[in-house]
This record gives C-alpha cells, structure tokens and sequence, in this order.
C-alpha cells in the first residue's frame, strides 16, 4: 500500500472504534428524529393558521362583491352554527396537538421551535 491510504476515507472508516460508530449512528437518528419533528410541528402550526383564517372568511356575508350581502332568506343559520361550531372544535384540538408538539420538541431535543 502506498502512504497516502492515511487519509482514506474507506480505511478511516474501518478503523473507527465501537463508541465513534455508536456516536456517528446516534447523530444520524437524532438528526433525522428531529427534522421530522420540527416539520411536522410547523405543518400543525400551518393548518392552524389556515383553518382560523377560513373560519373568520365564514363572517365574509357578501357573496359576490364588496357591496352585495347575502339575503336572510339564503342565510341557513342552523348549517352556519353547526360549520363553526365543528370547525372550533378542530382548531381547538390543533392547538392542543400543536402545544404538546412544541413542549415535546423543546424536551426532546433541546430546542424551542419558534411561535409560528
């Protein structure tokens, strides 16, 4: 073998020890754990934001334009009641899962995710 397999990769990589094996594997996993994490918890973060903006589009009454309003006799109350009442309900729960996503993230790993 000529001297400059010193600096291979392939033998540096057969001659690392047990724990630097361990410790490369450890980072690998932890690097992966939490880019999965944090994405999930900003796509929880996105939603949010989504389905509180089209629950306030529901005040929007005019159908067409700025000018027009819907007539009461088109206004079914029952349904419009019922659509918010679900739609507080889901947003209620994706701050529920969104709060336990950021103080689970911020345990696990050290880090706090940003307020989105």
């Amino acid at each position: 073998m000529e001297d400059n397999t010193k600096n291979a990769a392939f033998l540096d990589s057969l001659k690392r020890n047990n724990e630097k094996i361990r410790d490369d594997r450890a980072n690998a996993i932890a690097e992966d754990a939490q880019l999965i994490y944090k994405r999930e918890t900003e796509d929880l973060a996105l939603s949010l934001k989504r389905l509180k903006r089209e629950q306030e589009n529901m005040l929007d009454m005019s159908p067409t334009d700025a000018n027009s309003l819907v007539l009461a006799s088109d206004f079914d109350a029952k349904n419009y009641v019922a659509k918010d009442l679900e739609m507080s309900v889901k947003i209620r729960n994706l701050e529920i899962k969104l709060e336990l996503a950021q103080k689970r993230y911020a345990y696990l790993f050290g880090l706090k995710i940003e307020e989105l």
